[in-house]
């Protein structure tokens, strides 16, 4: 079964296959915070402790059937990860490593549209805290919890790159390593800024 993908003003529409064998995560990091301030609405992406809600699937699961020119991409630094968002509302969609041999996407809660419950039996409750010294307030760590989320996404890299279909990747040209989007690379004081640097 299929789950619906789409921007918040829907010029951007998709599905992601497989959800089923998505993982997810609440993510702290102060990289991800930094995203949701770039967008200007962290309130609608982060939870009340900072924490980004992030279902993490293979690149060859998504398919967008509408607006993918509508596509923006930012790194917060030259050697970050893409970060793409919708031009038109700016609504997260996804990170992605900036080298596609590394066949990982992880998708932000607020492109995929649907209640909290069906969200959890799409993919799951989130049950894994990442980064969690980075958030507002006490978070407490999943360990083992994010041990074996990382094994099952390695796994589905490992087997994507055996079989050849990391080569399936949206946010890439087919073929190549170059983004479909030129990537806008933050300025450092730009950066420091978002990160809430001291």
């Amino acid at each position: 079964m299929n789950y619906p993908l789409r921007c918040q003003c829907g010029a951007i529409e998709g599905f992601l296959t497989s959800p089923g064998a998505a993982g997810r995560a609440v993510c702290y990091c102060r990289d991800c915070q930094a995203f949701a301030r770039y967008l200007g609405t962290p309130e609608g992406i982060l939870n009340d402790q900072g924490g980004t809600d992030i279902i993490a699937t293979l690149p060859r699961h998504v398919h967008l059937t509408k607006g993918a020119e509508r596509l923006l991409c930012v790194r917060l630094s030259d050697k970050g990860m893409l970060r793409w968002y919708a031009s038109c509302c700016r609504t997260p969609i996804g990170n992605t490593p900036p080298d596609p041999k590394l066949p990982y996407v992880g998708l932000v809660r607020t492109c995929l549209p649907g209640t909290p419950s069906e969200l959890d039996g799409a993919f799951g409750p989130a049950r894994v805290s990442l980064n969690t010294g980075s958030a507002n307030g006490q978070v407490s760590p999943t360990r083992i919890a994010a041990f074996f989320a990382i094994l099952k996404i390695m796994r589905n890299v490992l087997g994507a790159r055996l079989s050849g279909a990391f080569k399936e990747n949206p946010f890439f040209r087919p073929g190549s390593a170059v983004p479909i989007v030129v990537p806008h690379v933050l300025k450092p004081d730009e950066r420091h800024v978002l990160r809430g640097d001291t």
